[in-house]
This record gives structure tokens, C-alpha cells and sequence, in this order.
């Protein structure tokens, strides 16, 4: 069972930086696939990125190269540190772990297969 709770959102101009957090409670989350979702008003949640218990990562194209997911299990925290945000990056951001203990969740962008999520972090760019 796995706790999330996010947080390091907040408002930015284009061009800015935030880095959120998320710390999670549970003594499976060593062992869980880990990514990062985003829902603005009116359009659908999108995959961010995600991060497999390897270190694997993926990205959305719409964030490869701005965006870097990476999990410190040690202390439990999965980060997403966000450079030159811009406009369209405005959403609710959302932590989330996988079900089971996987590697790596298949068709993660989906949001299917990850059980476990927090109730998000405003990032607001302008």
C-alpha cells in the first residue's frame, strides 16, 4: 500500500522553473513504477513521465528536454524537475504508483495499471 502526496507547485512566468515533489509512504515504493500526470480544465489527463524501479525513464514528447523524472527511494520522493514551463504546461500535476510491483507499468501514458495517486499540485505558468 502506498500513500502519495504532492507538492512544489505554484505560479511561474514562461521561461521559469519548478521542481515538485512527491513523498510517498508505504514500504513498497522501492518497488513500484512511478510517473507523473497532468489534467487542465477541458482537456484530457496526459502522461507526463515515468520512471521504473531501474531508473528507466519516458517522456511526453511535449516535455522531453524540459521535464526530469527521478525517484530517490532512500527517502522515499519521486521529483519532476520542469524548466522553461511555459503556458501549455498549466495543469494539476499528479503523482502516481503503480498497483503491483513492477519494473516498468506498459502503456503508462494511459494511467492504466497505477493504483496509487495523490490529489495533486497546482503549476500555473504565465
Amino acid at each position: 500500500h502506498v500513500q502519495l502526496v504532492e507538492s512544489g507547485g505554484g505560479s511561474v512566468q514562461a521561461g521559469g522553473s519548478l521542481r515538485l515533489s512527491c513523498a510517498a509512504s508505504g514500504r513498497t515504493y522501492g518497488r513500484n513504477c512511478m510517473a507523473w500526470f497532468r489534467q487542465a480544465p477541458g482537456k484530457e489527463r496526459e502522461g507526463v513521465a515515468a520512471i521504473g524501479t531501474s531508473g528507466m525513464t519516458n517522456y511526453a514528447d511535449s516535455v522531453k528536454g524540459r521535464f526530469t523524472i527521478s525517484r530517490d527511494n532512500t527517502e522515499k520522493t519521486l521529483y519532476l524537475e520542469m524548466n522553461d514551463l511555459k503556458p501549455e504546461d498549466t495543469a494539476m500535476y499528479y503523482c502516481a504508483a503503480s498497483s503491483y510491483q513492477l519494473e516498468w507499468q506498459t502503456r503508462w501514458r494511459t494511467g492504466a495499471g497505477f493504483g496509487y495517486w495523490g490529489h495533486g499540485t497546482q503549476v500555473t505558468v504565465s
